[in-house]
């Protein structure tokens, strides 16, 4: 079920890069993109990098290491809270 998941979540990140443009056309500029990332194409690569976060976040979900994958991202905040040795 995860790779089906995975694959799903892979193919709307796909679309979103690819087509940056459609998403551009009908849902605008996104303001905050334009003004942080550029003033013409802040949007455009915004919604790549929106894109590429959903494909690596597809990824874990297919390989199934979301479980791995969360504990290294928390660990420079868990890593406090262990008894010492």
């Amino acid at each position: 079920m995860s790779i089906i998941l995975g694959a799903a979540i892979i193919a709307a990140g796909a679309f979103l890069i690819v087509k940056t443009e459609w998403f551009i056309n009908n849902f605008g500029r996104i303001a905050w993109f334009e003004e942080k990332l550029g003033s013409e194409g802040g949007s455009r690569l915004g919604y790549k990098l929106v894109g590429i976060v959903i494909l690596i976040i597809g990824i874990i979900v297919m390989t199934g290491s979301g479980g791995e994958f969360g504990s290294w991202v928390a660990s420079p905040l868990t890593k406090y809270s262990q008894p010492l040795q």
